[in-house]
């Protein structure tokens, strides 16, 4: 099964003249994403730095170093395509975080955590919309439709909490940590929708019909992308279940896992869905089922295949986010008025510190912006890497220092701000003094170390409501008590699951 290196490489945006000249810029790519890893691994005890600002570091470091050896042509040895970023590098990132959530203290707190993923990042979006609107027509940026406008606000509305997860301790704050990582996730799938949603109407003349037809778009995208995610989750389920692949292969099980898994994702954007929900909700599915129905070794093996993928997409991505911020075409665009650049750069990050409503660590986890958010700007501002209007140009580099800022200088705060708010307890295993009264499903996080993705499921803390009064004060408890009564019944006796045992073969 041969194919054309050069041609992929090509493909790929990577800006050379020659196959030769290809294989040298990813070599030497893979090269710093190494050294990433290396320098990452040596400052973990610190936990000052973190791989997100290492491969910053690394990138800026590297585009100067190119940037001299071109005498000031360009600063990367590769051309950023928003393509990459969304069929290629997005899907294992977002995978990865559904597939090892834990389920059940995800949806104990997914009332508390819709409020400030999903409500919070509408309230965000218009924020910064308006904000942006009121206060870029005071700068000559250039022009700028209203559907621009609206999608500067879905941009900076997508949060980065990758620093503070790194910084907080799972057993010593339990209900922050869920809580951060909750938000993260559904805040990235929130913006990501309301992007897509943006994109698909002329908002040039907003009218009552047209808002509601957008809103009505945006329920449609939510529901029917989720629905498509649990379905091909189910399938892959079902279809392991029935056939055992593992008493002849392993192979054949991750492999499945891993090509279905990217098939939720690309059968979403063929049919003009939300790919970032489909795959959330597929590792959901599939972490809840098709897990189990696998053999031993194919649980390991997946496992840290995904984490592993997720964990190389997200250095590449901010390692070229260091390299392009160097770009000579963006700045030379904006050369001619800086003043105007940093304006435009320092407004966003005050509209993106006032949009953040919530209580002090929830708020600084949310100021970050990272990866989702370069890559929506690439989406809307640019062409193929390159940005041909000066307006374009502005809104490009703006995004990139108000990533930059955030992930390094609020990445670097972060450790002696939660030290300072969440003292470390006297004993590992007691209870923060600021929790007394959280509920049993708050001091659990949502990811485990190493652990079975669904080890606390047939744990006895499971509420059991009594009354119609029991449903409505504690509606989370009463409604997982029933999809545990009703998965037990009919899901996986069909689906498989938890407690699952492949057949012998005779």
């Amino acid at each position: 099964m041969g194919f054309n290196l050069g041609s992929v490489l090509m493909g790929l945006g990577m800006t050379s003249d020659s196959d030769q000249y290809s294989v040298d810029s990813v070599t030497l790519f893979v090269a710093l994403l190494c050294a990433c890893i290396v320098i990452g691994h040596l400052l973990e005890e610190h936990r000052w730095m973190n791989e997100s600002i290492t491969a910053l570091a690394i990138g800026l470091g590297t585009g100067v170093v190119i940037l001299l050896r071109t005498r000031g042509k360009s600063s990367h040895i590769l051309v950023f395509s928003e393509e990459i970023f969304f069929i290629y590098l997005l899907p294992p990132i977002i995978f990865n975080a559904g597939f090892q959530v834990k389920k059940k203290k995800f949806f104990r707190n997914f009332m508390t955590i819709i409020l400030f993923g999903a409500f919070g990042t509408l309230i965000s979006f218009g924020i910064i919309s308006l904000g942006a609107v009121q206060l870029f027509k005071k700068l000559d940026i250039g022009y700028l439709e209203i559907g621009d406008y609206l999608a500067i606000g879905a941009i900076f509305s997508a949060t980065d909490s990758v620093c503070t997860l790194q910084v907080l301790n799972q057993d010593e704050t339990p209900l922050l940590y869920s809580l951060v990582f909750g938000e993260g996730v559904v805040n990235d799938a929130t913006s990501i929708v309301l992007f897509n949603a943006i994109q698909r109407f002329d908002l040039s003349h907003i009218t009552s019909s047209i808002a509601l037809r957008f809103v009505g778009n945006l329920l449609h995208l939510f529901f029917t992308s989720t629905l498509l995610g649990v379905l091909i989750g189910l399938l892959c389920a079902y279809i392991i279940k029935k056939l055992y692949m593992g008493r002849h292969s392993t192979d054949r099980e991750v492999a499945l896992m891993i090509l279905m898994a990217y098939l939720s994702y690309m059968m979403a954007e063929l049919f003009y869905l939300s790919g970032i929900l489909t795959v959330f909700f597929c590792g959901i599915v599939m972490s809840h089922y098709t897990w189990h129905n696998v053999t031993e070794n194919s649980r390991v093996t997946t496992k840290h295949a995904f984490a592993t993928m997720s964990f190389v997409a997200e250095i590449f991505i901010f390692l070229y986010v260091g390299m392009d911020a160097l770009d000579i075409e963006k700045w030379r665009s904006v050369s001619d008025s800086p003043g105007t650049s940093v304006g435009v750069s320092s407004i966003l990050l005050g509209l993106v510190m006032v949009g953040r409503a919530a209580f002090v660590t929830i708020w600084w986890a949310g100021l970050m912006r990272g990866a989702v958010s370069m890559a929506l700007a690439y989406n809307q501002f640019t062409r193929s890497g390159h940005t041909q209007l000066r307006g374009n140009a502005i809104m490009i580099t703006s995004t990139i220092t108000v990533v930059l800022f955030s992930t390094v200088v609020f990445g670097l705060m972060t450790k002696p701000l939660v030290r300072f708010l969440l003292p470390p307890p006297k004993h590992s295993n007691s209870m923060m003094p600021s929790e007394p009264s959280s509920p049993k499903s708050f001091t659990v996080p949502l990811l485990g170390n190493g652990q079975d993705p669904e080890a606390d499921m047939c744990g006895n803390d499971t509420f059991h409501p009594t009354s119609l009064r029991m449903l409505l004060t504690t509606p989370t408890n009463t409604v997982h008590h029933y999809w545990r009564k009703f998965d037990d019944a009919f899901m996986r006796p069909m689906f498989g699951g938890r407690g699952f045992v492949q057949p012998v073969p005779s």
